[in-house]
C-alpha cells in the first residue's frame, strides 16, 4: 500500500515481518556469537546513549522512524541532483517513484560534476576516469567493441543531423522540388 501522507513516516510496527529477528531467542547467529564470545545480544533496546550528530542534511527513508545510530559521512544533496533526491525520498522504498529518480539524480550529478570542474578551470580526464587504459590492457576485445559502437553511433548521429541541414538549405534556396508542388 502506498502512504498517502507523503511526509509522514510509517510506523515500523505496522509493516508485516518488521523486526522478525529482534527476539534474541530466535536469532540464527546465536551459536556463532557463542563461539566468538560476543557478550551482548543485538537488541534494539540497547541503542548507544549518544547518536552520531547530524551536521549535514541526511536523507532517510520514510519507513524508518529516525536516522541510524551510525552512518557514513555523506556529501549533502545539492543542486538539481539534490532536488531530485529529496523528491525521491518522499516516496516509499518499494516504489519506482523512489528508485528511478535516484538513478536519474546520479546521472545528473555526473554532469554537474563535469560542469563544476570546467567552471573551476579543470578539464576532466574522462579517459582515465573511465579506466580505458586498463580495459585496453585486460579486456581488449570488449574495449574495441565498445569504441566501435560509440564511433558508429556518433558518426550516424552526425550524418543524420547534417543530412537534415542539407535538405533544409535546398528548400530555402528553392533548389529542392517537392513532389507535391505543381510544375
Amino acid at each position: 500500500m502506498e502512504n498517502n501522507a507523503v511526509n509522514t513516516p510509517i510506523d515500523p510496527k505496522q509493516i508485516p515481518g518488521w523486526g522478525v529477528d529482534a527476539d534474541p531467542k530466535n536469532d540464527p547467529t546465536y551459536p556463532m556469537r557463542a563461539r566468538m564470545n560476543v557478550a551482548q545480544d543485538p537488541d534494539p533496546k540497547h541503542r548507544p546513549d549518544s547518536l552520531q550528530p547530524l551536521e549535514v542534511e541526511k536523507l532517510r527513508s520514510i519507513e524508518r522512524p529516525n536516522v541510524s545510530a551510525v552512518y557514513g559521512t555523506t556529501v549533502p544533496p545539492m543542486g538539481l541532483s539534490g532536488a531530485i533526491r529529496r523528491l525521491a525520498f518522499k516516496y516509499s522504498e518499494n516504489r519506482y517513484r523512489h528508485w528511478l529518480p535516484l538513478i536519474v539524480a546520479d546521472r545528473v550529478q555526473v554532469v554537474e560534476g563535469v560542469l563544476g570542474d570546467l567552471v573551476h578551470g579543470k578539464v576532466p580526464n574522462i579517459w582515465a576516469e573511465k579506466g580505458y587504459d586498463m580495459e585496453w590492457k585486460h579486456n581488449r576485445s570488449a574495449f574495441v567493441t565498445k569504441m566501435a559502437t560509440i564511433a558508429a553511433l556518433t558518426a550516424g548521429t552526425i550524418i543524420w543531423l547534417s543530412a537534415g541541414k542539407k535538405k533544409n538549405s535546398y528548400e530555402a534556396k528553392g533548389r529542392y522540388k517537392s513532389a507535391a508542388r505543381p510544375r
